[in-house]
Protein backbone atom coordinates (compact mmCIF):
# COMPACT_ATOMS: atom_id res chain seq x y z
CA UNK A 1 0.00 0.00 0.00
CA UNK A 2 1.64 3.20 -1.26
CA UNK A 3 2.56 5.04 2.14
CA UNK A 4 0.92 8.20 3.00
CA UNK A 5 0.66 10.79 6.25
CA UNK A 6 -2.32 10.58 6.26
CA UNK A 7 -2.15 6.92 6.81
CA UNK A 8 -0.99 7.51 10.30
CA UNK A 9 -2.07 4.74 13.32
CA UNK A 10 -5.24 7.04 13.91
CA UNK A 11 -7.12 6.20 11.17
CA UNK A 12 -9.51 3.22 11.56
CA UNK A 13 -10.88 0.81 9.27
CA UNK A 14 -14.25 2.22 8.65
CA UNK A 15 -16.14 -0.26 5.82
CA UNK A 16 -15.55 -2.45 2.83
CA UNK A 17 -16.80 -1.13 -0.67
CA UNK A 18 -16.56 -2.14 -4.40
CA UNK A 19 -13.18 -1.26 -6.37
CA UNK A 20 -13.20 0.98 -9.07
CA UNK A 21 -10.55 -0.32 -10.36
CA UNK A 22 -10.88 -4.36 -10.36
CA UNK A 23 -14.90 -4.12 -9.89
CA UNK A 24 -14.29 -6.57 -6.48
CA UNK A 25 -16.97 -6.25 -4.50
CA UNK A 26 -16.38 -5.44 -1.26
CA UNK A 27 -12.09 -5.35 -1.62
CA UNK A 28 -11.86 -1.51 -1.29
CA UNK A 29 -11.00 -1.05 2.77
CA UNK A 30 -12.26 2.62 3.34
CA UNK A 31 -10.72 4.14 6.29
CA UNK A 32 -11.99 6.67 8.82
CA UNK A 33 -9.48 9.70 7.25
CA UNK A 34 -10.67 8.88 3.62
CA UNK A 35 -8.41 6.58 2.46
CA UNK A 36 -8.65 3.56 0.80
CA UNK A 37 -7.11 0.54 -0.41
CA UNK A 38 -7.99 -2.83 -2.92
CA UNK A 39 -6.43 -5.76 -1.38
CA UNK A 40 -7.24 -7.79 -3.92
CA UNK A 41 -3.70 -9.68 -4.83
CA UNK A 42 -4.27 -8.54 -8.33
CA UNK A 43 -5.07 -4.94 -7.63
CA UNK A 44 -3.26 -2.14 -6.44
CA UNK A 45 -5.58 0.84 -6.55
CA UNK A 46 -5.35 3.32 -3.81
CA UNK A 47 -7.39 6.11 -2.48
CA UNK A 48 -5.28 9.01 -0.90
CA UNK A 49 -6.96 10.72 2.68
CA UNK A 50 -9.39 14.28 1.48
CA UNK A 51 -9.61 16.84 3.31
CA UNK A 52 -13.41 16.53 3.75
CA UNK A 53 -12.79 13.66 5.95
CA UNK A 54 -9.76 14.28 7.56
CA UNK A 55 -11.87 17.21 9.58
CA UNK A 56 -15.11 13.93 10.32
CA UNK A 57 -12.12 11.88 11.10
CA UNK A 58 -13.22 12.59 15.08
CA UNK A 59 -16.33 10.52 15.14
CA UNK A 60 -14.00 7.31 14.41
CA UNK A 61 -11.67 7.98 17.07
CA UNK A 62 -10.71 4.87 19.46
CA UNK A 63 -12.31 4.80 22.46
CA UNK A 64 -10.50 6.90 25.17
CA UNK A 65 -9.59 3.93 27.36
CA UNK A 66 -7.93 1.44 24.73
CA UNK A 67 -4.43 1.96 24.93
CA UNK A 68 -2.65 2.49 21.07
CA UNK A 69 -2.38 -1.05 19.59
CA UNK A 70 0.98 -2.54 19.87
CA UNK A 71 2.81 -4.19 16.97
CA UNK A 72 3.02 -4.36 13.43
CA UNK A 73 0.51 -5.78 10.47
CA UNK A 74 2.90 -8.66 9.70
CA UNK A 75 2.06 -12.30 7.74
CA UNK A 76 2.11 -14.77 10.89
CA UNK A 77 3.63 -16.92 8.85
CA UNK A 78 3.74 -20.08 11.36
CA UNK A 79 -0.28 -20.21 10.99
CA UNK A 80 0.04 -19.86 7.41
CA UNK A 81 -1.68 -16.28 8.10
CA UNK A 82 -1.00 -13.98 5.37
CA UNK A 83 -0.25 -10.29 5.22
CA UNK A 84 -3.02 -9.04 3.65
CA UNK A 85 -5.41 -11.17 5.84
CA UNK A 86 -3.93 -9.41 8.95
CA UNK A 87 -4.77 -6.19 7.15
CA UNK A 88 -7.77 -6.24 6.92
CA UNK A 89 -8.59 -7.75 9.94
CA UNK A 90 -5.92 -4.84 11.58
CA UNK A 91 -4.83 -7.84 13.21
CA UNK A 92 -0.97 -7.12 14.21
CA UNK A 93 1.51 -9.15 16.18
CA UNK A 94 5.09 -8.63 18.09
CA UNK A 95 8.19 -9.86 17.90
CA UNK A 96 10.48 -11.24 20.35
CA UNK A 97 14.05 -10.71 20.56
CA UNK A 98 14.86 -13.81 18.53
CA UNK A 99 12.55 -12.35 15.97
CA UNK A 100 9.94 -15.10 16.85
CA UNK A 101 6.16 -14.17 16.59
CA UNK A 102 5.51 -13.89 20.57
CA UNK A 103 2.13 -11.87 20.57
CA UNK A 104 -1.07 -11.04 18.45
CA UNK A 105 -3.27 -8.13 19.10
CA UNK A 106 -6.56 -8.76 18.01
CA UNK A 107 -8.55 -5.20 17.98
CA UNK A 108 -12.56 -5.27 18.42
CA UNK A 109 -14.78 -2.77 17.48
CA UNK A 110 -18.52 -1.23 18.36
CA UNK A 111 -20.92 -2.79 17.00
CA UNK A 112 -22.49 0.62 15.91
CA UNK A 113 -20.11 3.12 15.70
CA UNK A 114 -17.11 0.99 14.75
CA UNK A 115 -14.82 3.04 16.67
CA UNK A 116 -11.92 0.23 18.22
CA UNK A 117 -12.88 -0.14 21.64
CA UNK A 118 -11.10 -3.28 23.09
CA UNK A 119 -8.20 -5.54 21.96
CA UNK A 120 -7.18 -9.21 22.63
CA UNK A 121 -3.38 -10.41 23.19
CA UNK A 122 -2.82 -13.77 22.44
CA UNK A 123 0.46 -15.09 23.93
CA UNK A 124 1.94 -17.35 21.97
CA UNK A 125 4.67 -19.40 24.44
CA UNK A 126 1.47 -20.41 26.64
CA UNK A 127 -1.46 -19.93 24.76
CA UNK A 128 -3.18 -17.48 27.31
CA UNK A 129 -5.21 -14.15 26.90
CA UNK A 130 -5.40 -10.93 27.91
CA UNK A 131 -8.17 -8.68 27.07
CA UNK A 132 -7.81 -4.79 27.33
CA UNK A 133 -10.57 -1.81 26.95
CA UNK A 134 -14.53 -1.47 26.73
CA UNK A 135 -16.49 -4.89 26.88
CA UNK A 136 -19.38 -2.79 26.28
CA UNK A 137 -21.40 -2.92 23.09
CA UNK A 138 -18.60 -4.86 21.42
CA UNK A 139 -19.42 -6.69 18.04
CA UNK A 140 -17.86 -9.79 17.58
CA UNK A 141 -14.26 -10.19 16.14
CA UNK A 142 -13.73 -9.06 12.38
CA UNK A 143 -17.27 -7.17 12.64
CA UNK A 144 -15.78 -4.11 11.52
CA UNK A 145 -14.87 -5.85 8.39
CA UNK A 146 -18.20 -7.12 7.10
CA UNK A 147 -19.85 -5.83 4.05
CA UNK A 148 -21.86 -2.51 5.09
CA UNK A 149 -25.80 -3.74 4.62
CA UNK A 150 -24.77 -7.55 4.79
CA UNK A 151 -24.89 -9.90 2.06
CA UNK A 152 -25.82 -13.90 1.20
CA UNK A 153 -23.44 -15.46 3.74
CA UNK A 154 -21.59 -14.74 6.65
CA UNK A 155 -19.46 -17.62 8.44
CA UNK A 156 -19.37 -17.87 12.22
CA UNK A 157 -15.97 -20.03 13.68
CA UNK A 158 -15.08 -19.98 17.44
CA UNK A 159 -12.00 -18.22 17.53
CA UNK A 160 -10.16 -15.91 16.14
CA UNK A 161 -7.35 -17.66 14.47
CA UNK A 162 -10.01 -19.74 12.73
CA UNK A 163 -11.53 -16.21 11.21
CA UNK A 164 -8.23 -15.24 9.47
CA UNK A 165 -8.21 -18.74 8.35
CA UNK A 166 -11.28 -19.14 6.96
CA UNK A 167 -10.87 -15.94 5.49
CA UNK A 168 -7.03 -16.71 4.33
CA UNK A 169 -8.48 -19.71 2.57
CA UNK A 170 -11.38 -17.91 0.47
CA UNK A 171 -8.83 -15.04 -0.38
CA UNK A 172 -10.55 -12.57 1.59
CA UNK A 173 -14.01 -12.91 -0.52
CA UNK A 174 -16.57 -13.56 2.19
CA UNK A 175 -17.21 -12.34 5.63
CA UNK A 176 -16.18 -14.41 8.48
CA UNK A 177 -16.43 -13.29 12.15
CA UNK A 178 -15.33 -15.50 15.58
CA UNK A 179 -16.88 -15.75 18.92
CA UNK A 180 -14.93 -13.19 21.45
CA UNK A 181 -14.55 -15.97 24.46
CA UNK A 182 -15.11 -19.31 22.56
CA UNK A 183 -17.32 -21.52 22.72
CA UNK A 184 -18.51 -21.56 26.39
CA UNK A 185 -20.16 -17.95 25.30
CA UNK A 186 -21.17 -18.96 21.61
CA UNK A 187 -24.91 -18.67 23.10
CA UNK A 188 -24.91 -15.26 25.02
CA UNK A 189 -22.69 -14.03 22.18
CA UNK A 190 -24.67 -14.91 19.03
CA UNK A 191 -27.69 -13.58 21.31
CA UNK A 192 -26.48 -10.16 21.65
CA UNK A 193 -25.73 -10.08 18.09
CA UNK A 194 -28.87 -12.29 16.41
CA UNK A 195 -30.53 -8.96 14.78
CA UNK A 196 -28.15 -7.45 13.18
CA UNK A 197 -27.34 -11.36 11.46
CA UNK A 198 -30.91 -12.42 10.80
CA UNK A 199 -31.19 -8.82 8.97
CA UNK A 200 -27.92 -8.86 7.46
CA UNK A 201 -27.53 -12.38 5.69
CA UNK A 202 -29.17 -14.96 3.60
CA UNK A 203 -27.60 -17.82 4.98
CA UNK A 204 -25.22 -18.06 9.02
CA UNK A 205 -22.74 -20.73 8.12
CA UNK A 206 -21.62 -22.09 11.88
CA UNK A 207 -18.14 -23.66 11.77
CA UNK A 208 -17.56 -24.62 15.13
CA UNK A 209 -14.59 -26.43 16.45
CA UNK A 210 -15.32 -31.04 16.17
CA UNK A 211 -14.25 -31.08 19.24
CA UNK A 212 -16.89 -31.94 22.35
CA UNK A 213 -17.20 -27.80 23.41
CA UNK A 214 -17.62 -27.44 20.16
CA UNK A 215 -20.18 -29.93 19.45
CA UNK A 216 -22.24 -28.25 22.95
CA UNK A 217 -21.81 -24.88 21.70
CA UNK A 218 -23.57 -25.90 18.16
CA UNK A 219 -26.27 -27.70 20.32
CA UNK A 220 -26.82 -24.28 22.52
CA UNK A 221 -27.12 -22.43 19.31
CA UNK A 222 -28.36 -23.86 16.71
CA UNK A 223 -32.13 -23.38 17.53
CA UNK A 224 -31.21 -19.02 17.68
CA UNK A 225 -31.94 -19.06 14.34
CA UNK A 226 -35.31 -18.59 12.07
CA UNK A 227 -35.78 -21.20 9.91
CA UNK A 228 -33.64 -21.39 6.64
CA UNK A 229 -31.35 -19.21 8.06
CA UNK A 230 -28.93 -21.87 9.93
CA UNK A 231 -26.10 -23.93 8.03
CA UNK A 232 -23.78 -26.14 9.71
CA UNK A 233 -20.03 -26.95 8.24
CA UNK A 234 -18.90 -29.81 9.55
CA UNK A 235 -14.85 -30.35 9.37
CA UNK A 236 -12.90 -33.73 9.04
CA UNK A 237 -10.37 -31.69 11.27
CA UNK A 238 -10.33 -30.26 14.47
CA UNK A 239 -10.36 -26.45 13.29
CA UNK A 240 -10.32 -24.22 10.00
CA UNK A 241 -6.82 -23.53 11.21
CA UNK A 242 -5.80 -26.74 10.97
CA UNK A 243 -7.01 -27.41 7.84
CA UNK A 244 -5.25 -24.27 6.60
CA UNK A 245 -1.57 -25.35 8.13
CA UNK A 246 -2.50 -29.07 6.77
CA UNK A 247 -2.72 -26.82 3.41
CA UNK A 248 -6.21 -28.74 3.08
CA UNK A 249 -7.88 -25.55 1.23
CA UNK A 250 -9.46 -27.28 -1.27
CA UNK A 251 -11.06 -29.95 1.11
CA UNK A 252 -12.31 -26.79 3.67
CA UNK A 253 -14.12 -25.05 0.67
CA UNK A 254 -15.67 -28.78 -0.39
CA UNK A 255 -16.61 -28.85 3.30
CA UNK A 256 -18.17 -25.11 3.29
CA UNK A 257 -20.05 -25.40 0.28
CA UNK A 258 -21.61 -28.51 1.24
CA UNK A 259 -23.11 -27.28 4.84
CA UNK A 260 -26.00 -28.62 5.42
CA UNK A 261 -29.29 -26.64 6.40
CA UNK A 262 -29.91 -26.50 9.50
CA UNK A 263 -33.17 -28.35 11.06
CA UNK A 264 -34.57 -29.80 13.86
CA UNK A 265 -34.14 -33.46 14.25
CA UNK A 266 -35.91 -35.47 12.44
CA UNK A 267 -37.02 -33.62 9.64
CA UNK A 268 -35.75 -34.93 6.57
CA UNK A 269 -36.23 -33.08 3.25
CA UNK A 270 -37.45 -35.42 0.29
CA UNK A 271 -34.76 -35.15 -1.71
CA UNK A 272 -32.30 -36.56 0.50
CA UNK A 273 -34.43 -40.41 1.25
CA UNK A 274 -33.34 -41.83 -2.38
CA UNK A 275 -30.20 -43.54 -0.46
CA UNK A 276 -32.17 -44.56 2.65
CA UNK A 277 -35.04 -45.69 0.38
CA UNK A 278 -32.86 -47.93 -1.68
CA UNK A 279 -31.47 -48.98 1.75
CA UNK A 280 -34.76 -50.22 3.00
CA UNK A 281 -35.75 -51.93 0.34
CA UNK A 282 -32.61 -53.75 0.56
CA UNK A 283 -34.23 -55.19 3.90
CA UNK A 284 -35.70 -58.77 3.37
CA UNK A 285 -38.44 -60.70 5.01
CA UNK A 286 -37.79 -63.35 6.44
CA UNK A 287 -40.98 -66.04 6.64
CA UNK A 288 -42.99 -66.91 9.61
CA UNK A 289 -42.80 -70.87 10.29
CA UNK A 290 -46.82 -70.63 9.33
CA UNK A 291 -47.91 -69.79 5.81
CA UNK A 292 -51.44 -68.33 7.31
CA UNK A 293 -49.62 -65.76 9.35
CA UNK A 294 -47.12 -65.09 6.51
CA UNK A 295 -50.11 -64.09 4.27
CA UNK A 296 -51.27 -61.41 6.54
CA UNK A 297 -47.71 -59.91 7.79
CA UNK A 298 -45.34 -60.79 4.67
CA UNK A 299 -42.67 -62.07 7.04
CA UNK A 300 -40.18 -60.63 9.72
CA UNK A 301 -37.97 -57.76 9.50
CA UNK A 302 -35.51 -55.58 11.76
CA UNK A 303 -36.69 -52.48 12.53
CA UNK A 304 -40.09 -53.89 13.74
CA UNK A 305 -41.89 -54.60 17.43
CA UNK A 306 -43.58 -57.54 17.27
CA UNK A 307 -45.97 -57.63 20.37
CA UNK A 308 -47.27 -61.31 21.01
CA UNK A 309 -50.36 -61.31 23.81
CA UNK A 310 -52.96 -63.58 25.11
CA UNK A 311 -54.81 -65.06 28.26
CA UNK A 312 -52.71 -66.80 30.79
CA UNK A 313 -51.64 -70.61 29.76
CA UNK A 314 -52.16 -69.82 26.02
CA UNK A 315 -48.61 -70.59 25.06
CA UNK A 316 -46.95 -67.14 24.20
CA UNK A 317 -43.75 -67.84 25.41
CA UNK A 318 -43.76 -71.44 23.60
CA UNK A 319 -44.83 -69.32 20.20
CA UNK A 320 -42.04 -67.32 20.38
CA UNK A 321 -39.76 -69.69 21.01
CA UNK A 322 -41.00 -71.34 17.98
CA UNK A 323 -40.22 -68.28 15.99
CA UNK A 324 -37.03 -67.94 17.42
CA UNK A 325 -35.98 -71.34 16.75
CA UNK A 326 -37.42 -70.84 13.03
CA UNK A 327 -34.82 -68.00 12.76
CA UNK A 328 -32.31 -69.65 14.28
CA UNK A 329 -32.65 -72.21 11.24
CA UNK A 330 -33.07 -70.19 8.19
CA UNK A 331 -30.78 -67.23 9.05
CA UNK A 332 -26.73 -66.96 10.10
CA UNK A 333 -28.41 -64.69 12.67
CA UNK A 334 -27.53 -64.03 16.65
CA UNK A 335 -30.48 -64.04 18.85
CA UNK A 336 -30.73 -62.49 22.28
CA UNK A 337 -33.09 -64.08 24.12
CA UNK A 338 -34.08 -62.19 27.73
CA UNK A 339 -36.72 -64.70 29.56
CA UNK A 340 -37.59 -62.95 32.68
CA UNK A 341 -39.91 -65.59 34.09
CA UNK A 342 -37.96 -68.87 34.02
CA UNK A 343 -34.20 -70.01 34.72
CA UNK A 344 -31.04 -70.06 32.61
CA UNK A 345 -31.46 -73.57 32.15
CA UNK A 346 -35.42 -73.92 31.63
CA UNK A 347 -34.49 -71.08 28.71
CA UNK A 348 -31.76 -73.23 27.46
CA UNK A 349 -33.63 -76.41 27.90
CA UNK A 350 -36.72 -74.98 25.97
CA UNK A 351 -34.59 -73.87 22.87
CA UNK A 352 -32.45 -77.40 22.91
CA UNK A 353 -36.50 -78.74 22.61
CA UNK A 354 -37.27 -77.21 19.32
CA UNK A 355 -33.99 -79.60 17.71
CA UNK A 356 -34.64 -82.40 19.61
CA UNK A 357 -38.71 -82.58 18.44
CA UNK A 358 -39.36 -83.15 21.99
CA UNK A 359 -39.95 -81.21 25.62
CA UNK A 360 -36.36 -82.06 27.31
CA UNK A 361 -37.73 -80.65 30.58
CA UNK A 362 -40.21 -83.61 30.77
CA UNK A 363 -37.74 -86.44 30.51
CA UNK A 364 -36.43 -86.88 33.70
CA UNK A 365 -35.27 -90.22 32.87
CA UNK A 366 -32.70 -88.95 30.12
CA UNK A 367 -29.33 -88.57 30.93
CA UNK A 368 -27.23 -85.14 30.75
CA UNK A 369 -25.22 -86.84 27.83
CA UNK A 370 -28.13 -87.35 26.01
CA UNK A 371 -28.79 -83.68 25.67
CA UNK A 372 -25.58 -83.32 24.17
CA UNK A 373 -26.24 -83.30 20.74
CA UNK A 374 -29.56 -80.80 20.79
CA UNK A 375 -26.89 -78.33 22.82
CA UNK A 376 -24.43 -78.68 20.36
CA UNK A 377 -27.22 -78.43 17.50
CA UNK A 378 -28.29 -74.74 18.93
CA UNK A 379 -26.75 -72.86 22.11
CA UNK A 380 -23.29 -75.02 21.21
CA UNK A 381 -23.43 -72.83 17.62
CA UNK A 382 -22.27 -69.43 19.41
CA UNK A 383 -25.03 -67.73 18.06
CA UNK A 384 -27.71 -67.49 21.31
CA UNK A 385 -27.47 -64.73 23.95
CA UNK A 386 -29.68 -65.75 27.36
CA UNK A 387 -29.86 -63.07 30.09
CA UNK A 388 -28.91 -64.89 33.57
CA UNK A 389 -31.87 -63.55 35.60
CA UNK A 390 -35.19 -64.56 36.80
CA UNK A 391 -37.72 -62.20 38.30
CA UNK A 392 -38.38 -58.78 37.97
CA UNK A 393 -35.61 -55.92 36.43
CA UNK A 394 -35.32 -52.10 36.33
CA UNK A 395 -36.01 -50.31 33.38
CA UNK A 396 -32.73 -48.79 33.01
CA UNK A 397 -31.00 -52.54 33.55
CA UNK A 398 -33.28 -53.88 30.72
CA UNK A 399 -32.35 -51.07 28.26
CA UNK A 400 -28.85 -51.61 28.93
CA UNK A 401 -28.92 -55.43 28.40
CA UNK A 402 -31.21 -54.42 24.95
CA UNK A 403 -28.50 -52.72 23.58
CA UNK A 404 -25.40 -54.34 24.65
CA UNK A 405 -26.80 -57.59 22.79
CA UNK A 406 -27.63 -55.62 19.45
CA UNK A 407 -24.60 -53.48 19.40
CA UNK A 408 -21.31 -55.55 21.50
CA UNK A 409 -22.94 -58.80 20.53
CA UNK A 410 -24.15 -58.34 17.07
CA UNK A 411 -27.68 -59.64 18.03
CA UNK A 412 -29.97 -59.16 15.15
CA UNK A 413 -33.24 -60.96 16.64
CA UNK A 414 -33.93 -60.18 20.62
CA UNK A 415 -37.09 -61.84 22.55
CA UNK A 416 -37.96 -60.08 26.00
CA UNK A 417 -40.66 -62.13 28.13
CA UNK A 418 -42.32 -60.62 29.27
CA UNK A 419 -43.22 -56.89 29.42
CA UNK A 420 -45.42 -57.18 33.31
CA UNK A 421 -42.15 -57.98 35.15
CA UNK A 422 -40.62 -55.26 34.02
CA UNK A 423 -43.32 -52.86 34.80
CA UNK A 424 -43.95 -54.84 38.52
CA UNK A 425 -40.56 -53.58 39.23
CA UNK A 426 -40.85 -49.80 38.63
CA UNK A 427 -41.11 -47.43 41.28
CA UNK A 428 -44.27 -45.80 42.04
CA UNK A 429 -47.52 -47.39 41.42
CA UNK A 430 -48.86 -46.06 38.03
CA UNK A 431 -48.61 -48.96 35.73
CA UNK A 432 -50.22 -46.94 32.82
CA UNK A 433 -47.40 -44.36 33.17
CA UNK A 434 -44.53 -47.31 33.41
CA UNK A 435 -45.64 -48.79 30.29
CA UNK A 436 -45.55 -45.88 28.63
CA UNK A 437 -42.13 -44.85 29.96
CA UNK A 438 -40.89 -48.77 28.41
CA UNK A 439 -42.45 -48.96 25.31
CA UNK A 440 -40.86 -45.82 24.35
CA UNK A 441 -37.93 -46.58 25.15
CA UNK A 442 -38.24 -50.27 23.62
CA UNK A 443 -39.44 -48.62 20.09
CA UNK A 444 -36.70 -46.35 20.33
CA UNK A 445 -34.15 -48.81 20.90
CA UNK A 446 -35.29 -50.53 17.88
CA UNK A 447 -35.29 -48.22 15.47
CA UNK A 448 -31.64 -47.00 16.83
CA UNK A 449 -30.47 -50.27 16.68
CA UNK A 450 -32.08 -52.17 13.86
CA UNK A 451 -33.44 -55.02 15.31
CA UNK A 452 -36.49 -57.09 15.18
CA UNK A 453 -38.12 -57.48 18.80
CA UNK A 454 -40.17 -59.90 19.98
CA UNK A 455 -42.56 -58.90 23.27
CA UNK A 456 -44.68 -61.29 25.19
CA UNK A 457 -47.44 -58.96 27.04
CA UNK A 458 -50.32 -59.83 29.04
CA UNK A 459 -54.38 -59.06 28.90
CA UNK A 460 -56.12 -57.51 31.13
CA UNK A 461 -59.32 -59.13 32.39
CA UNK A 462 -61.66 -59.35 29.66
CA UNK A 463 -65.82 -58.06 30.31
CA UNK A 464 -67.04 -61.27 27.97
CA UNK A 465 -66.32 -64.64 27.59
CA UNK A 466 -62.51 -65.27 29.71
CA UNK A 467 -59.92 -65.03 27.18
CA UNK A 468 -59.05 -69.15 28.77
CA UNK A 469 -62.77 -69.81 27.63
CA UNK A 470 -61.69 -69.10 23.90
CA UNK A 471 -63.01 -64.86 24.55
CA UNK A 472 -61.84 -62.83 21.07
CA UNK A 473 -59.18 -61.00 22.16
CA UNK A 474 -59.13 -57.21 21.64
CA UNK A 475 -56.26 -54.19 21.04
CA UNK A 476 -58.40 -52.62 24.17
CA UNK A 477 -57.65 -55.48 26.33
CA UNK A 478 -53.52 -55.23 26.06
CA UNK A 479 -53.16 -54.87 29.76
CA UNK A 480 -52.26 -51.72 31.18
CA UNK A 481 -51.56 -48.89 27.94
CA UNK A 482 -52.64 -48.04 24.74
CA UNK A 483 -49.04 -47.26 23.78
CA UNK A 484 -48.49 -50.79 23.26
CA UNK A 485 -50.77 -51.05 20.84
CA UNK A 486 -49.44 -47.70 19.15
CA UNK A 487 -45.68 -48.15 19.11
CA UNK A 488 -45.97 -52.28 17.92
CA UNK A 489 -45.78 -52.88 14.50
CA UNK A 490 -47.36 -55.59 14.23
CA UNK A 491 -49.41 -57.63 17.32
CA UNK A 492 -50.23 -60.92 17.71
CA UNK A 493 -52.86 -62.66 19.88
CA UNK A 494 -53.36 -66.22 20.82
CA UNK A 495 -56.94 -67.57 21.38
CA UNK A 496 -57.41 -70.98 22.45
CA UNK A 497 -60.44 -72.53 24.73
CA UNK A 498 -58.73 -74.52 27.48
CA UNK A 499 -61.74 -76.23 29.13
CA UNK A 500 -63.29 -77.15 25.79
CA UNK A 501 -64.83 -80.89 25.79
CA UNK A 502 -63.14 -81.37 22.83
CA UNK A 503 -59.28 -82.64 22.65
CA UNK A 504 -59.03 -81.44 19.83
CA UNK A 505 -60.49 -78.18 20.18
CA UNK A 506 -58.31 -77.43 23.67
CA UNK A 507 -55.58 -77.57 21.71
CA UNK A 508 -56.02 -75.58 18.59
CA UNK A 509 -54.75 -72.13 19.17
CA UNK A 510 -56.22 -69.29 16.46
CA UNK A 511 -53.50 -66.40 15.56
CA UNK A 512 -55.44 -63.50 15.42
CA UNK A 513 -53.39 -60.23 13.70
CA UNK A 514 -54.58 -57.61 15.83
CA UNK A 515 -52.48 -54.51 14.64
CA UNK A 516 -50.06 -54.71 11.14
CA UNK A 517 -48.54 -51.59 10.04
CA UNK A 518 -46.59 -53.21 7.29
CA UNK A 519 -49.86 -54.72 5.30
CA UNK A 520 -52.85 -53.38 6.94
CA UNK A 521 -54.43 -56.86 7.19
CA UNK A 522 -55.38 -58.12 10.01
CA UNK A 523 -58.29 -60.60 11.36
CA UNK A 524 -57.65 -64.60 12.24
CA UNK A 525 -54.07 -65.57 10.60
CA UNK A 526 -53.91 -69.14 11.02
CA UNK A 527 -54.64 -72.15 13.64
CA UNK A 528 -52.02 -74.00 15.54
CA UNK A 529 -52.06 -77.57 17.20
CA UNK A 530 -49.81 -78.46 20.11
CA UNK A 531 -48.47 -81.71 19.03
CA UNK A 532 -47.76 -83.08 22.72
CA UNK A 533 -45.77 -85.86 21.64
CA UNK A 534 -42.99 -83.29 20.19
CA UNK A 535 -43.31 -80.25 21.78
CA UNK A 536 -44.74 -78.64 18.88
CA UNK A 537 -47.09 -76.14 17.44
CA UNK A 538 -47.83 -77.40 13.80
CA UNK A 539 -50.20 -75.58 11.29
CA UNK A 540 -53.68 -76.75 11.28
CA UNK A 541 -56.90 -76.84 9.39
CA UNK A 542 -59.91 -74.14 11.42
CA UNK A 543 -61.44 -76.34 14.41
CA UNK A 544 -65.39 -77.04 14.05
CA UNK A 545 -66.86 -79.40 17.03
CA UNK A 546 -64.60 -82.27 17.48
CA UNK A 547 -63.02 -82.45 13.86
CA UNK A 548 -60.77 -80.11 12.07
CA UNK A 549 -61.12 -78.16 8.64
CA UNK A 550 -58.54 -77.36 6.08
CA UNK A 551 -59.79 -74.13 5.15
CA UNK A 552 -57.78 -71.14 3.58
CA UNK A 553 -57.41 -67.96 5.86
Amino acid sequence: MPMNESTNTESVFVRHEACPSCNSTNNLARYSDGHAWCFSSECSYYEPATEELLTKQTSYQRFAGVKQMSGIIAEIKERRISEETCRKFNVKVEYSSTGEINKHHYPYYSRESLQELAVKTRYVEDKQFSFSGENRDLGLFGHQTCTVGGGKFITICEGELDALSISEMFDRKWDVISLRNGAQAAKKELQENLQWLEDSYEQVVLCFDTDNAGKTALDSVKDLFSPNKLKICTLPMKDANEMLMSNRIKDFVSCWWAAKQYRPDGIIAGEETWNTLINDRKISSIPYPWEGLNKLTKGIRPFELVTVTSGSGMGKSHLVREIQHHLFTETDDKIGVLALEESITRTALGIMSMAANKPLHLDEEADTEDFKPYWDATLGQGRFYLLDHWGSTNEDSLMSHVRYMAKALECKWIVLDHLSIVVSSQEGGDERKNIDAIMTKLRSLVQELGIGLFLVSHLRRSNGTAHEDGGRISLSELRGSQAIAQLSDIVIGLERDQQHESEHIRNVTTLRVLKNRYTGLTGPATYLKYQADIGRMQETGKPVGDVQQDDDF
